[in-house]
């Protein structure tokens, strides 16, 4: 989708990246993390050294041994140092944005549909329509010119919503979108009306976005992650159906398992 933001690179294919052992969220809360990765696996595995040699020993050394081992190993977990702190010294690496790129899903789709541009984009253009043709969408209630609200069917009866804004609107060619700030799943999608000779329309469809976090979040990427390509066909035949006989097959284009 090069008319949206924060895209025009392949994204990571729906896989998430598993963080480190030592990843540089382990820090305490309301702790920064200021030691670098090597420093940490050092720390952690020293320590671990350090403190399985105190216990061998025994009495006061090997107390003391103890506890300096349990300071590193602390350090190598939490990737936090005091005495760093004190001295203003941060050798962790830059942050990566965590973004489509990390554990982004990427889809397109197209289909040519027996009508015209104007038509198939008056009907798109009206998202409320879109649950009528796509199945996991439950509902989209617009809230003015460009913003609207988005509810998809989640895991085990849940419901997940979103506000999502137009950023990007070409009459008869191009509806563009993304979710505002703070949404449960950030995405962006656009679809494009393109004429073709025989007076048809290929409508090509990008989306893309990042599953929430946690239990609900494995659960959304499931249901769009595993099959989101061939969800999104589905969609699209379904869409076909409507606007050229002008209802939706019950049995044809349900979802199937895989």
């Amino acid at each position: 989708m090069t008319t949206l933001a924060r895209q025009g690179t392949e994204l990571a294919g729906g896989q998430e990246r598993s963080a480190p052992a030592f990843g540089r969220e382990a820090a305490d809360e309301g702790q920064q993390v200021n030691v670098g990765t090597k420093e940490r696996w050092i720390s952690g595995v020293g320590g671990g050294l350090v403190a399985l040699a105190g216990l061998k020993r025994g009495g006061l050394g090997g107390l003391g041994m103890l506890l300096l081992g349990g300071a590193l190993v602390h350090r190598g977990v939490t990737g936090y140092c005091h005495g760093y702190e004190a001295l203003g010294i941060n050798t962790a690496e830059p942050a990566e944005p965590e973004d489509y790129f990390t554990r982004g899903i990427h889809v397109e789709q197209s289909m040519t549909i027996n009508k015209s541009p104007e038509e198939l984009y008056g009907f798109w253009h009206n998202f409320e329509n879109l649950p009528r043709f796509m199945y996991y969408l439950e509902s989209v209630k617009v809230l003015d010119g460009k913003k609207s609200n988005w509810t998809v069917k989640g895991p085990a009866g849940m419901s997940v919503s979103w506000d999502a804004e137009i950023i990007n609107d070409e009459p008869n060619r191009l509806i563009a979108w993304r979710s505002l700030e703070g949404a449960t799943v950030d995405n962006a999608g656009s679809i494009r009306f393109v004429p073709t000779p025989d007076r048809g329309t290929e409508v090509r469809v990008v989306i893309d976005y990042i599953p929430p976090a946690g239990k609900l979040g494995a659960g959304v990427a499931w249901m769009f992650g595993r099959g989101a390509s061939s969800e999104i066909k589905e969609d699209l035949r379904r869409f076909k159906a409507l606007m050229e006989t002008g209802e939706v097959p019950t049995t044809e284009g349900q979802p199937r398992c895989e």
